[in-house]
């Protein structure tokens, strides 16, 4: 989900800048001096780069007295260049990343634990990851260039602000943006539509471009380009029936449609430990009609399909009260701590 961080301590972050790719980077947030065997590789969501989600900064200072460092990273998606990127692409970089930081750190420590962390749509690049075969097995004739790599397992997973795209833009033509409202939206809306499936019909191997002053009337960023492609995958026009990759995380995707999802992280074996998952509680991107609890009750039951030995975390997720979705509003020091605290307790449970 495209949402924009407001706080960010001033001073800056030590640390090392790696090339895990010719033209890609992670940043870890490190001391010479530390001895940080572990590593937590965080992504962002939409919109977001390295270091630009702001509850990361209570994140990095916690782990400093602790034997875990903490990674942010640049996909060919980040910033302004989401909408031209999808969920198979990113999960191969983030998978490059990891055997990356894998190979950096048991080559200095003889050996390592690591933990991907999702914010936002980085949870559907968590989800992707987790529950996708290994490597992915489809083509994309609008990105004939990708070479799948194989994923490593990871040894904890988790999931902060899943939100459904799908949901957030039905929020935006029920209540209005920008001064207009929802029927008038709802006229772009079905207008963009209409624009993005004919331009799939007629050229499926390359993406076409959908007109920023329309994309930007109902609520996408002014300064970002969006392909018909992506927003026919954000927006999923078949679901609940048949939903886009995008959209994991609506309340309306059936039992069958989440057994897709979570309920293939335990049969592609990538997840070692347990699947942590925090739902801000007040996230401006979750409709007023999603019941924020049942639906963490529907995608734990998917999870744990074999309750003997099911890979959801019972004790840390749940709901952070009062949480705005990237906690970065002036009053939310009591989320963030909330969400550091959950964090901490994850790892100490993993050791």
């Amino acid at each position: 989900m495209y949402m924009y961080s407001r706080f960010w301590p001033r001073g800056g972050s030590s640390g090392i800048l790696h090339h895990y790719t010719e033209t890609l980077v992670t940043f870890e947030y490190t001391s010479s001096s530390a001895r940080q065997p572990h590593s937590i590789l965080f992504v962002g969501g939409l919109g977001d780069g390295l270091a630009t989600t702001s509850y990361t900064a209570d994140l990095v200072r916690a782990l400093q007295p602790t034997e875990w460092s903490f990674f942010t990273l640049n996909l060919t998606s980040s910033y302004q260049a989401w909408g031209l990127g999808h969920l198979d692409r990113d999960t191969d970089e983030i998978a490059q990343c990891i055997r990356y930081i894998k190979s950096y750190k048991n080559a200095k420590y003889g050996y390592s634990k690591l933990i991907l962390m999702g914010h936002s749509t980085g949870s559907q690049c968590v989800l992707h990851y987790l529950s996708k075969p290994n490597p992915h097995v489809f083509v994309p004739p609008f990105d004939p260039e990708l070479e799948h790599v194989e994923r490593l397992a990871l040894d904890g997973a988790i999931m902060q602000a899943p939100v459904s795209d799908r949901e957030a833009i039905q929020w935006v033509l029920h209540h209005g943006f920008g001064g207009k409202s929802g029927a008038e939206l709802r006229s772009v809306y079905e207008k963009l539509q209409t624009m993005a499936k004919d331009a799939a019909l007629q050229n499926p191997t390359s993406d076409s471009m959908l007109p920023i002053w329309l994309t930007s009337q109902i609520g996408y960023p002014s300064n970002t380009p969006l392909s018909c492609r992506r927003f026919l995958s954000l927006t999923s026009p078949e679901s609940p029936e048949s939903p886009s990759d995008d959209d994991v995380f609506s309340s309306d995707l059936t039992d069958e449609q989440l057994r897709k999802t979570f309920g293939m992280i335990e049969h592609q074996g990538l997840l070692k430990h347990k699947l942590m998952v925090l739902i801000s509680g007040a996230d401006q991107s979750v409709p007023d009609w999603v019941d924020k609890e049942e639906l963490l009750s529907r995608w734990k039951n998917a999870t744990n399909l074999n309750r003997m030995t099911g890979k959801w975390d019972e004790v840390h997720s749940g709901l952070i009260p009062d949480a705005s979705h990237a906690l970065s509003n002036d009053d939310q020091a009591e989320p963030r701590k909330f969400l550091v605290e959950r964090v901490l307790g994850y790892l100490k449970r993993m050791e």
